[in-house]
């Protein structure tokens, strides 16, 4: 009778069940959780997004795999679930980037572009005959006056501020040793290393390069740079996390 009354609930997104449960957010939450990990960290210098992405097989080209976009000049955004899921996320924040531009003549900050993100998300946990966002995103970005902003969305719709967040596949791993060494970050350098560790953190071995991705938003230009796939492995190799099977691609 339990397990009849519980299948009810999870048929109706719209519903609560006795006990005050959406499972059909929580399901999202769990997809996810299937997916690999992206990491955001903010410094003093800018911030920092990466993300480890799956190669179904060696025939799959790399640059298919995208977990990091530029949604605007000062703003990116990585992604860990339903990976359709979030590249219609990814969409809309870039157009509100867009339409914020052309409507007050500069730029959209952070937190307004976040909220803008999870008021739709959350739209989904109340509509029937829809489901849920399985997905979260990373939100990072240089506001006004360079100040670094870093966020997290949930599938409920929920937006939360962190210095230091992983999502994904094995987040709590990834998300101690953030822990452990938030405090000594002082450049984007510190910031890659750290994210690259946590990483590495939630992968059985080393990391390598293929299918990865990781980006910066400088403070002080408050520019989008995502890094070459030479370039994440010449830090992996430094910092000892490269798969030894792995080239870095320099030559």
């Amino acid at each position: 009778m339990q397990n009849s009354q519980q299948q009810a609930y999870d048929r109706g997104i719209t519903i609560f069940s006795p006990d005050g449960r959406l499972y059909q957010v929580e399901y999202a939450r769990e997809a996810v959780k299937r997916g690999t990990a992206a990491v955001g960290i903010r410094t003093p210098e800018g911030v920092v997004l990466a993300a480890d992405g799956r190669l179904r097989s060696e025939l799959q080209v790399a640059e298919s795999v995208e977990k990091i976009h530029k949604a605007d000049d000062h703003l990116g955004v990585a992604t860990a679930g339903h990976a359709a899921d979030a590249r219609r996320l990814v969409d809309m924040a870039r157009r509100r980037a867009q339409v914020e531009k052309l409507r007050y003549g500069e730029a959209v900050d952070t937190e307004t572009l976040t909220k803008a993100i999870t008021d739709n998300i959350q739209e989904f946990t109340q509509t029937g005959g829809a489901r849920p966002f399985g997905c979260a995103l990373l939100i990072a970005g240089v506001d006004d006056g360079g100040e670094p902003r870093l966020f997290e969305t949930d599938p409920s719709g929920t937006p939360y501020e962190w210095k230091a967040v992983a999502v994904g596949g094995n987040q709590r791993e990834a998300q101690d040793r953030l822990e452990e060494g938030y405090d000594d970050l002082q450049t984007v350098d510190d910031g890659l290393r750290l994210a690259f560790e946590a990483l590495a953190a939630t992968a059985d071995g080393d990391l390598t390069p293929e299918g990865m991705s990781a980006a910066t938003i400088d403070a002080e230009t408050a520019t989008f740079e995502a890094l070459e796939r030479s370039e994440i492995g010449a830090h992996l190799d430094e910092h000892g996390l490269l798969d030894e099977g792995s080239e870095s691609d320099e030559e």
